[in-house]
């Protein structure tokens, strides 16, 4: 078989691509397509559809996270590899090569992967409440060899405030490690996640991160070239220019229809209790309707709402591929220039602790403003200061300095592109692989042209698989 290399490069478009001079050169030797994502254009399920060839409808990764229905909680960024339903990639590449030696190195949904070798992060969470930053991986080995390295997985700067160029620096120098022992090697690199979501995709900041990020996989793309690698360079969305906060939780708060319950002053969202609530994640969420009898009174309230562009029902959502049963009763999608947030409380004040810092696992939604020292208060930077203090020195500390205005975001995703400048693009290495013969490929097929790159015969997949039971995997993660 022949060695491949998936490598997602999220945020990248042909407008980013203007920018990335060694991309351009990898382009220019192999192809280069537009790439048809799938809605929602967020990572859990675009990766997903990557490696399953399926729709999230099919998949069953609705989002980057969604209500759990049979535990009444919502859970963003699961980890567990059972929560995607259908066979994988590896699966239809070992039927073809057994023994087909295949690496992850940080796509999503890598715990329980039957890959050879896993690296993902995975902070120590100490039981005093303190976090560390460390990976998973497998073998267990793996930990120590990279680490001693690369040093220990810098996780603070692959998200939140001072998320950098550094993670992605790690990442690509554990996959230049991990490459030649593999015959298929994922990598997900998120550096244009950030600067393009904090300053806009058309900023200084944006085309910065841009050539930044290229001079960071320079080597990697060497490595891939000199070890006779093809690459596959894929991307799940474009990130555009947004100025329009949507606070949809609010307005159902305010008709009555969300409940909370109050502890220590602090205000926490009861999806138990309400009528209807939403799971904000970038410009799509998932609103999830307790009594089918008020499905229009939500639809028609929420369809008025500005910066709401369409209510999907279930029709509309199969239009889409997003009828699964974790999907929302009803799914938004924002109109160009806006986003949902996930706020649900109507005074700051009752805001609960974790709004201000970086919880990714608590709050019932995806939270952008994580990427910020709240720029409204000027003693933010020396309050982080102290508590990094704190934590050298082994006391709890609480890092509160995210804001709570949304007015500082300026770049979102979700939403299906409408200029092909500022969507997905997908490069490749070898110009002769057939799947590349078309202007635009299918985030779906992807699949396949990974299987076609490595020479193995594009076979049947066998049916979606039933997900594993929720509370097993939610714990596993």
């Amino acid at each position: 078989m022949k060695p491949v290399l998936l490598l997602d490069v999220v945020g990248l478009t042909p407008r980013a691509l203007r920018d990335m001079p060694r991309l351009q050169r990898l382009a220019t030797g192999g192809a280069q397509a537009t790439l048809g994502t799938v809605l929602p254009a967020v990572t859990c399920s675009v990766q997903s559809t990557f490696l399953t060839g399926r729709l999230p409808a099919d998949h069953g990764a609705v989002g980057n996270g969604w209500y759990f229905r049979d535990l009444g909680e919502v859970f963003l960024w699961r980890q567990h590899n059972a929560l995607v339903q259908g066979e994988k990639v590896w699966d239809a590449l070992r039927r073809a090569h057994p023994g087909a030696r295949v690496a992850n190195v940080c796509w999503w949904y890598a715990m329980g992967m039957d890959v050879d070798s896993i690296v993902t992060p995975r902070p120590v969470y100490h039981a005093d409440g303190r976090k560390s930053p460390d990976c998973y991986t497998r073998p267990a080995s793996l930990h120590d060899r990279l680490t001693e390295r690369l040093g220990p997985f810098p996780l603070f700067q692959y998200w939140g405030p001072t998320a950098s160029i550094a993670s992605s620096r790690w990442i690509v120098e554990a996959t230049r490690i991990l490459l030649p022992e593999h015959d298929l090697t994922l990598a997900y690199v998120p550096h244009l996640d950030y600067d393009l979501q904090r300053f806009g995709p058309d900023s200084p900041e944006a085309r910065a991160a841009a050539r930044e990020l290229d001079d960071v996989l320079a080597p990697l793309l060497d490595d891939a070239e000199r070890l006779g690698v093809t690459v596959l360079v894929v991307s799940e969305y474009g990130i555009t220019e947004v100025d329009q906060p949507v606070d949809v939780n609010r307005v159902l708060r305010r008709e009555g229809l969300l409940e909370v319950h109050t502890q220590a002053g602090m205000e926490y969202l009861d999806p138990w209790a309400s009528e209807a609530f939403a799971v904000a994640d970038h410009q799509v969420a998932h609103v999830y309707v307790r009594d089918p009898g008020r499905l229009e009174q939500v639809r028609t309230l929420l369809a008025a709402v500005p910066g709401v562009d369409l209510v999907l029902d279930r029709a509309g959502q199969a239009e889409h591929g997003l009828d699964h049963e974790r999907s929302g009763d009803l799914v938004l999608v924002a109109e160009p220039g806006a986003w949902f947030t996930y706020y649900y409380w109507l005074d700051d004040r009752r805001a609960p602790d974790f709004a201000r810092g970086v919880e990714i696992h608590r709050k019932p939604g995806y939270d952008p403003a994580e990427l910020f020292l709240d720029p409204a208060d000027r003693s933010a930077k020396a309050r982080a200061a102290l508590s990094l203090v704190r934590k050298k020195v082994g006391l709890r500390y609480a890092m509160s300095v995210v804001p709570l205005d949304p007015r500082w975001v300026r770049g979102s995703h979700g939403r299906l592109p409408a200029d092909p400048e500022d969507g997905p693009v997908l490069l490749a290495s070898d110009p002769s692989l057939r799947g590349l013969q078309r202007e635009t490929v299918a985030a779906t097929d992807v699949h396949d042209l990974v299987l076609e790159a490595a020479g193995a015969a594009v076979a049947p997949a066998d049916p979606v698989a039933p997900a594993a039971p929720l509370a097993e995997t939610v714990a596993a993660s």
